[in-house]
């Protein structure tokens, strides 16, 4: 699990990063990046909207994202904010290829 400092929580930075930051994008996920830079706190979120499936299903996705974000945060700039969006097809697609997608999208989204 990522570490409370590390965590986006507030609808409004989530909102502020959504409309501000680099988009790239897959049939899986879609992240949104911004470098905030006037802080040294990498922090992370993840929206997983209804159309992902139902709340065990959001869940499962979720906590999937959790475990593989914690293992890539040192990869993120420091102090920029990273919000992850999950599709509706990253329901049913295995954890390996969820973690395929995060890493191409990481990419992308950094090299922008």
């Amino acid at each position: 699990m990522l570490s409370a400092p590390n965590r986006l929580t507030r609808s409004d930075d989530f909102t502020h990063v959504v409309r501000r930051g680099r988009r790239a994008g897959g049939p899986l996920l879609v992240a949104h990046l911004l470098d905030r830079g006037d802080e040294a706190t990498t922090q992370v979120g993840f929206v997983v909207a209804k159309n992902v499936g139902n709340a065990v299903t959001r869940n499962v996705v979720k906590r999937r994202l959790r475990h593989l974000m914690r293992e890539r945060i040192g990869l993120l700039p420091s102090g920029s904010t990273l919000v992850v969006r999950a599709q509706p097809k990253a329901a049913v697609c295995t954890f390996t290829e969820l973690a395929q997608a995060l890493d191409r999208t990481l990419g992308r989204v950094m090299d922008q």
